[in-house]
């Protein structure tokens, strides 16, 4: 019996290095995607030595963004601005929040070059007029706030949910993540809501998250892991939903969902930012 043909790849677009690992095409790889290139394929089995449960731990982020974007659907919420959306994925933000109203607005953000064609394919279903994606940097709210396509779908004047899932760990210390956050929640309206996943190191074995800081250290984005307090700190100024910041898996999970091997190893929560601030 002959081997399963390898999946095809994309080939770099102009500009891009493939030699240098990507986190948004790690992501996609984690996931078993195909748009990735070696080096990328390479830095995730780096990984996988000792951290072989990555893909679930990816798949428990997913899980996590859907769950979350159901439960504020369901709530009324009409406006989603997804950033560091990475390539798209089956049981995407818009997928969601259309099935609970057609008339939802939904903004995807990466700064990955890779991403806009993928969006672009992904925007020709029907969805012309109520999601956009926006190349756009995580670290300039004001931008990407500002951008004309997504002024266009988003009034900022009214409730939005901000998601901000498995993206908040690539920006260092030394850039003030706390400060970033507490610019993107003074451009919200009040009932606004904020998502947010991140990895932690909380009794997480050393020689693992040293082995994945070095190695995204060496790709596109350097990768820090955090503490509960410090993930918690980025709630500052919202009111946190039940059952609080706790593990990914743990967020309100379906009915007689299984947990996951890989709980642990984020920390998950989502905020409404009240009326008094």
């Amino acid at each position: 019996m002959s081997p399963a043909p390898e999946p095809e790849r994309p080939e770099a677009p102009a500009g891009i290095d493939a030699s240098v690992a990507s986190p948004a095409r790690m992501y996609d790889y984690y996931l078993g995607g195909t748009q990735n290139f070696a080096s990328d394929r390479r830095a995730a089995q780096e990984i996988y030595t000792l951290i072989p449960d990555l893909p679930e731990i990816a798949r428990d982020n997913r899980a996590f963004l859907r769950r979350a974007v159901r439960t504020l659907a369901a709530a009324g919420i009409r406006q989603f601005v997804d950033i560091g959306s990475g390539l798209p994925t089956q049981g995407s933000v818009h997928e969601i929040a259309q099935e609970a109203d057609p008339a939802s607005r939904v903004v995807y953000v990466d700064n990955d070059p890779l991403v806009p064609a993928h969006a672009r394919a992904l925007l020709a279903g029907g969805t012309e007029g109520t999601t956009a994606y926006v190349a756009g940097d995580l670290r300039e709210p004001d931008a990407i706030f500002d951008h004309p396509d997504v002024r266009a779908l988003i009034d900022l004047d009214r409730p939005v949910s901000l998601l901000l899932v498995a993206v908040l760990h690539f920006i260092t210390d030394e850039e003030d993540p706390w400060a970033l956050v507490g610019r993107y929640r003074s451009r919200l309206a009040p009932g606004s809501h904020l998502a947010i996943a991140h990895a932690t190191r909380d009794g997480r074995p050393p020689e693992a998250v040293r082995k994945m800081t070095d190695v995204y250290r060496r790709a596109s984005a350097p990768f820090t892991f955090r503490t509960r307090e410090q993930i918690l700190a980025f709630f500052h100024g919202s009111r946190l939903l039940d059952p609080g910041l706790v593990h990914s898996p743990r967020w309100r999970p379906e009915p007689g969902g299984p947990l996951s091997p890989s709980a642990a190893w984020n920390y998950a929560g989502v905020g409404v930012i009240p009326a008094e601030r």
